[in-house]
């Protein structure tokens, strides 16, 4: 469908980024190259770069990715994109005396390169350079300390891209053991593996829905994971902290002649309560012809092929509040009945049934056009920038993790053909299971290995730093961390492709300044070629016991991608009430050319969004105000009655958003009035489609859309007041 991106690594520039980052690869003298002469040793080095952590500017094509030149196989390579320059980089994992490089090249070879060693992946030191390079099985002899080994190639050989069948590095380490803490292994008790073969599994899966149906917070965390094949006769009914999914490369590989099916008996049809849980990656014969997915936030359903139509509401037809759809197939018509809101991405559907307040698409195949507000629907023909979310999956009867490609101006699912990206070996991740400590899993990251959280619950004492360049984090059946003593959950750096997916991090009994904080303050560095991903990331604050942050989530990086986020302080649970569980902001953006889509935040005492970061857009916003105001002067803001949902700073000059609601519930106290549910400068650049407010049940009122533009709402009828344009 697209040719692969190719990645050009920024080198880091102490000024604002977008400033001229590429220093130019010019002559290099001599006298800084680190030549040292071969000679006799006791013992020969030793193979560093094996099966390490391997990262590259680009790749030909799927099949020739960055880790085919540490692994060891001759007959595999990596090659890159035909343009220079090109570079690939190992992570040894830990500081190594560095003595040796070995490149077997292929055809395509590098006349001009450099190879460099950095400790920390930013300071950088050049090892060996050459303007006449032969091609062919290379060995250089070199010195210095390294964890970071790089080679960047300058000029081609050849008409092509240059292609190494194995990249090797030799030295010595002062553990003298190689990492502390191993990669791979089992995926714990609470991951259940099926093949067609398997016996019972409908007995299987039943017992496990059995004890999720109605455990809305608590501790049980499950994955049933299918291996490629055929299932028939299956009705897997999905509960809380419970994710499916297929371990095929794509959805066809993994086939169910029956259903995968979210209702809710368990809350007398009233589907607004179906949260956390997930189907991925599947494909779905319904028995009926139409498969019932009835959810509301928190339930990603990603990567499917239903062979049929889709129910969004549940049995009876009650009211259901979702939800999200991406890189999905639905042969069918899309039936969202009762269903307020959704979003759907990066998809093909046969065609769409209906909408009630605000129904948003991008880059969907089969999608209804335009029409907001009668039909409700916002139609954008692509998604300017997506990346899919990691996944695992078995090639042969190895696990490995693909990392989808990011795409420009996306439109359709990413599976068609042969997908695009990077597989990563189970070997390169830490597999987190419950009872690790912050302190083991940091040191993993530290050490080079990407992160694998089993289902469960992690107890923290100290953030978790994610700050090495395209590390991934996946979590497995609504994996959950919790701060214990008013640490930040999770940090990232100021560096390339992180990609953080699949967690639900919950808000301690002491408070977090910040839950989830994407890029140190200050963040300055250009992340567009790569950007950090946060996917199916999920912050509560409260409901499952008494919780406390001032802030969920702060994105401070440039660039980066929210794809599909519930920040949510409870409403109800164990530990709620206005102070109880009480969280000023759910989202605070910094940065610059941050993207959000499927973006849903809710009950937060003051801002539920404020961005201040230039160049923001937002496709998709689904929002309730707290119910639990006490009263008027609890939610007034100076002189302007209520916190706007969602705000854009006075002094952002350009920013957009498409498909945005908010609506009001205030139980507590029905006589409060919001002056607004969006507030943004009036320029130019700032512009909002298809907005609109409600009040629930006439539960409070909003005065205005936005700043003092569009109709109030009132009386009891839950009827929107839209706006189809601002200014």
């Amino acid at each position: 469908m697209y040719a692969p991106p190719v990645f050009h690594r920024p080198v880091p520039s102490t000024g604002r980024r977008r400033t001229g980052v590429l220093a130019a690869v010019a002559g290099l003298v001599v006298s800084l190259l680190a030549f040292v002469p071969s000679a006799p040793a006791s013992a020969a080095p030793t193979l560093l770069s094996q099966g390490k952590t391997v990262t590259a500017s680009s790749q030909e094509n799927y099949g020739t990715p960055a880790t085919s030149a540490v692994d060891g196989d001759n007959g595999t390579r990596w090659s890159s994109a035909a343009s220079d320059p090109q570079w690939i980089e190992v992570d040894l994992g830990s500081a190594a005396s560095v003595s040796q490089i070995a490149l077997r090249w292929e055809t395509a070879y590098a006349k001009s390169y450099k190879i460099e060693f950095s400790t920390n992946n930013s300071t950088w030191s050049t090892a060996y350079s050459t303007t006449t390079g032969p091609g062919g099985n290379e060995t250089l002899n070199v010195s210095g300390t390294a964890r970071y080994v790089r080679l960047t190639g300058t000029a081609r050989a050849t008409q092509y891209g240059y292609s190494l069948w194995e990249f090797q590095v030799f030295g010595t380490t002062g553990g003298g053991g190689g990492p502390q803490i191993p990669g791979g292994g089992d995926l714990g008790p609470n991951v259940l593996v099926f093949d067609p073969s398997t016996p019972n599994i409908q007995a299987k899966v039943d017992e496990i829905f059995k004890k999720q149906e109605s455990a809305q917070f608590g501790t049980g965390r499950y994955a049933l994971m299918f291996k490629p094949g055929t299932y028939n006769n299956l009705n897997a009914q999905i509960g809380f902290y419970t994710s499916i999914a297929g371990l095929g490369l794509k959805p066809d590989d993994t086939t169910f002649n029956g259903d995968v099916t979210v209702d809710a008996g368990w809350f007398n049809g009233n589907a607004t309560q179906n949260f956390w849980r997930s189907a991925e990656n599947l494909a779905l014969n319904p028995v009926s012809g139409t498969d019932r997915w009835a959810v509301s936030q928190a339930a990603p359903f990603r990567r499917m092929h239903v062979k049929g139509g889709l129910n969004l509401a549940p049995n009876g037809y009650g009211w259901a509040s979702g939800g999200y759809i991406a890189d999905s197939k639905i042969d069918g018509q899309v039936g969202p009945y009762s269903q307020q809101q959704w979003y759907t991405r990066d998809s093909s559907v046969g065609s769409w049934g209906n909408g009630v307040w605000n129904m948003t698409f991008s880059g969907v195949e089969g999608a209804p056009a335009q029409s907001f507000p009668e039909p409700p629907y916002t139609t954008l023909a692509n998604t300017p920038v997506s990346r899919e979310k990691p996944f695992l999956y078995l090639d042969g009867n190895d696990y490995k993790v693909f990392v989808p490609a990011k795409r420009t101006n996306a439109r359709g699912v990413s599976w068609n053909g042969t997908p695009q990206g990077e597989s990563i070996p189970l070997s390169q991740f830490y597999v987190v299971k419950p009872g690790a400590s912050a302190e083991t899993i940091n040191a993993a990251v530290q050490q080079g290995l990407h992160l694998l959280f089993t289902p469960g619950v992690y107890h923290v004492n100290q953030t978790i730093n994610i700050d090495r360049a395209n590390t991934v984090v996946l979590g497995l059946g609504l994996a959950t961390i919790i701060p214990d003593n008013g640490v930040t959950a999770i940090k990232v750096g100021d560096v390339d492709g992180v990609k953080l997916a699949g967690l639900l991090v919950d808000a301690g009994p002491q408070n977090s300044q910040v839950l989830v904080q994407v890029g140190p303050d200050g963040a300055s560095a250009d992340h567009s070629a790569n950007p950090t991903t946060v996917q199916d990331v999920f912050v509560r604050v409260g409901g499952a016991g008494a919780g406390k942050a001032t802030t969920a989530m702060v994105i401070n990086n440039d660039d980066t991608i929210v794809d599909h986020t519930w920040l949510w302080r409870a409403d109800h649970g164990d530990g709620v009430g206005w102070e109880t569980n009480r969280s000023d902001y759910g989202l605070q953006v910094n940065g610059d050319d941050v993207l959000a889509t499927g973006l849903f935040v809710e009950h937060f005492n003051k801002y539920d969004v404020r961005w201040s970061g230039e160049r923001g857009k937002t496709i998709f916003f689904q929002n309730e105000k707290a119910y639990d105001a006490p009263n008027q002067a609890a939610v007034q803001n100076g002189g302007t009655k209520g916190y706007a949902a969602y705000k854009v700073d006075d002094s952002v000059t350009t920013h957009e958003g498409w498909g945005l609601g908010s609506y009001c519930y205030f139980n507590v106290d029905p006589t409060i009035r919001q002056d607004h549910g969006f507030e943004a400068p009036v320029k130019p650049g700032v512009r909002f489609h298809d907005l609109l407010v409600v009040s629930l049940g006439g539960q409070g009122q909003y005065e205005h859309v936005i700043n003092n533009t569009g109709s109030p709402t009132s009386g009891t009828s839950t009827v929107p007041s839209n706006m189809v344009s601002f200014p």
